[in-house]
């Protein structure tokens, strides 16, 4: 009872315009609806596919859990939690890149195709907080940083060994690689567009500065579930063949 009366307190404190903060309680709202139905889902596919769910599962129940904590730090402060957002994105993203391994290993997918990623991705994300959160006077340079690896990252699946993967094993599982590819190239945009917006560099004149937490809102709640519902419609179709 106190902890409701607690986050009661906290949500009263929100305006009707406060948009941040309604995204924030939308997004964890939905990321744990999402996360209950893979898991209640899980039985209902073989061992093949189990994992593949289970893991798109964790990616927003991860999600949600700190969505909690961010809506409860921007109703306190009115301030961007960048430090529960990047927590977030060092535990899911890698899981996301996980989650190409896992469909691709019909077709041969390596343990080292996965950990390039998996490399990449935490790269990525460490060089981009240090950007926006430590190093603030070479935002640029780490800005950069980041960059590159994110652009190895959709190099590795449009390009690399995992699309040529993906091409060998064919059919639905070439299909949902594709999607999940677009989401990697439109949806994580989002990402080093709004680290420029956050942040000083070279790019001030390209990219005006502003509040960039109702767009990463959105984005999380669709990259993420959106990757679970093609794993999800792909482990339903794989298991009718």
């Amino acid at each position: 009872m106190t902890n409701f009366m607690f986050i009661s307190g906290l949500v009263g404190k929100l305006s009707p315009t406060d948009y941040v903060g309604f995204t924030f309680f939308v997004g964890c709202m939905a990321m744990m609806a999402a996360s209950a139905f893979f898991f209640l889902s899980l039985s209902q596919f073989d061992k093949k596919w189990r994992t593949s769910v289970l893991v798109s599962g964790l990616i927003t129940f991860i999600a949600a859990v700190h969505y909690f904590y961010m809506r409860d730090y921007w109703a306190s402060f009115g301030e961007s939690p960048t430090f529960f957002r990047y927590v977030d994105w060092v535990l899911t993203v890698p899981l996301m890149c996980l989650e190409f391994y896992l469909i691709l290993k019909v077709a041969g997918a390596k343990q080292s195709l996965l950990w390039k990623m998996i490399i990449y991705s935490i790269v990525m994300l460490v060089t981009g907080y240090f950007g926006e959160v430590v190093f603030t006077d070479s935002a640029a340079l780490w800005g950069f940083i980041s960059g590159v690896a994110y652009f190895a990252i959709v190099y590795e699946i449009w390009l690399g060994e995992a699309s040529k993967l993906a091409a060998a094993a064919g059919g639905e599982i070439q299909k949902a690689h594709k999607i999940l590819c677009w989401f990697v190239l439109v949806g994580w945009s989002i990402y080093p567009l709004g680290y420029m917006m956050g942040t000083t560099g070279w790019y001030n004149g390209l990219i005006p500065a502003g509040n960039i937490d109702v767009a990463y809102n959105i984005a999380d709640a669709i990259n993420k579930i959106g990757f679970g519902l093609v794993i999800y419609s792909l482990a339903v179709k794989s298991q009718k063949d």
